[in-house]
């Protein structure tokens, strides 16, 4: 299995930040729960998938800025075989900010359009040559979220919505549209 690794985008998001003059830029990191509904595009059975998130985020200039999303998700049962499905996505890219400050409970916004890969694992992907248990692909998210500050530095994510399109092989289209919803917390440095 291949991930991007942390490090790399750690280290994009850090020369983002660095190149900001304007203010200080705010980071955040955000964990919690994402429940995803499953559509593969011609293959039918929608379904859902639970799991978890790592968010990581710099606003480098004028809300404007950078984020890096881990999600994994999983299901026992799926399709008319019922399998189970692991499904990871690591993506990175922009993403658009807007605060209302507030004394007590500053609320802010956020949209963001995230691409990197998908990874099916302990499965069955159709190939050339039989069935895989594992499959990469293309993945593409936009979305968005609602952060709802408790103090400075601590935030309940609300929520957080997107769709998600992956192209893992599904013996049809390949196409998987999929709406991913969750919530947690960000803590903000």
């Amino acid at each position: 299995m291949h991930l991007p690794r942390p490090a790399l985008l750690l280290a994009t998001l850090a020369v983002a930040v660095t190149a900001s003059a304007q203010r200080q830029p705010k980071l955040d990191l955000s964990l919690g729960y994402v429940a995803e509904h499953a559509n593969p595009v011609g293959q039918g059975g929608n379904f859902w998938t639970q799991g978890g998130f790592v968010e990581i985020g710099a606003d480098a200039w004028r809300g404007l800025g950078l984020a890096a999303n881990v999600t994994g998700t999983h299901t026992n049962s799926f399709g008319p075989n019922a399998v189970p499905l692991t499904l990871v996505t690591a993506t990175f890219g922009p993403r658009y900010r807007y605060a209302w400050p507030a004394q007590r409970h500053p609320l802010s916004v956020f949209g963001e359009a995230l691409v990197g890969e998908a990874h099916g694992i302990g499965s069955l992907f159709p190939a050339t040559q039989g069935v895989n248990a594992n499959a990469v692909s293309l993945a593409l998210q936009l979305g968005g979220g609602v952060d709802l500050g408790l103090s400075r530095h601590l935030a309940v994510r609300a929520v957080q919505a997107g769709w998600v399109r992956t192209q893992l092989p599904n013996s049809t289209t390949n196409v998987q549209n999929d709406l991913r919803i969750g919530a947690g917390l960000a803590v903000k440095f």
